[in-house]
């Protein structure tokens, strides 16, 4: 149960994501997100729910606050209790950013479609904002964890605080890096097309990361709130992260410009476990 019940984190961290995929989170909403935008997951081990996950993102002034929280069901918390939250802050930049080294955005089309192409929203570039702070504390059964990391991009450090160990060290990061959380907002801007890979440099459990997220199909999925035509993404993570290194994930975005995250799913060591989008405020 205890390997189950790390696996439960990994998969929320995805949701929250929760756990479990890596980027600077794209700031132009009026094109890809609205905000405030909520999503609330069921969480199913074989088929038996096993918790809830919700990811939020909301506006603060000047910043971008992306929130995700798991929690363990009644019956699991008996004898193994869930309880972790994400936290990752961004600053919201207002001037044109460059774009990533590894990937092709979105343009919009002149009759308002989506095309693939290197130059980002035609007419309207993507604004990125740039994470500051990410925390993550987590309560499973007796682990503990309370980290945090906090980022000065434009001196390219990002200074790693263990809470509960009372460590601090600083690292050299990338100038265009991301926390686990930012990074799958801006995972959903990006152009995917099928049979290829995209790419993104991550900063976690103190290393810097470059994650391959390959395109793997498109797929048809019937869920309680309805049919979705989506595309379906696997991370390739070797990090604590979002992307757990000793299973593979498998991630449901619907096929359209803001590639909500509808299905997650990843296999335990009995039977595998889901998160299901069961409502939310996109």
């Amino acid at each position: 149960m205890r390997r189950i019940s790390r696996r439960y984190h990994y998969i929320t961290l995805v949701v929250l994501c929760i756990v479990y995929c890596t980027f600077f989170i794209a700031i132009s909403y009026a094109a890809s997100f609205n905000v405030p935008e909520k999503f609330i997951y069921d969480l199913t081990w074989t088929g038996i729910k096993a918790g809830t996950a919700s990811l939020e993102l909301i506006n603060d002034r000047n910043k971008i606050k992306i929130i995700s929280t798991a929690k363990s069901a009644r019956w699991v918390s008996v004898f193994y209790t869930v309880d972790d939250r994400a936290e990752s802050t961004l600053i919201k930049n207002e001037n044109n950013p460059p774009e990533s080294p590894h990937s092709p955005l979105w343009k919009r089309g002149a009759e308002g479609d989506f095309k693939g192409g290197k130059g980002g929203f035609s007419g309207e570039s993507l604004s990125i904002g740039k994470p500051v702070n990410y925390r993550l504390k987590i309560r499973e059964g007796r682990h503990r964890k309370d980290k945090e990391v906090i980022f000065d991009l434009s001196n390219s450090k990002a200074t790693y605080i263990n809470h509960l160990e009372n460590e601090k060290k600083e690292f050299d990061v990338p100038a265009f890096v991301f926390d686990p959380i930012s990074s799958f907002y801006y995972l959903r801007t990006l152009r995917l097309v099928v049979g290829e890979s995209v790419y993104v440099t991550i900063f976690d459990s103190k290393k810097v990361w470059n994650v391959e997220v390959q395109v793997l199909r498109r797929e048809k999925v019937t869920l309680p709130i309805g049919t979705f035509d989506t595309i379906v993404i696997k991370p390739l993570m070797k990090s604590e992260g979002i992307f757990y290194r000793k299973g593979d994930i498998y991630i449901w975005l619907t096929d359209d410009i803001k590639h909500i995250p509808v299905k997650l799913q990843t296999k335990v060591a009995v039977g595998h476990i889901t998160a299901t989008l069961i409502q939310g405020n996109y």
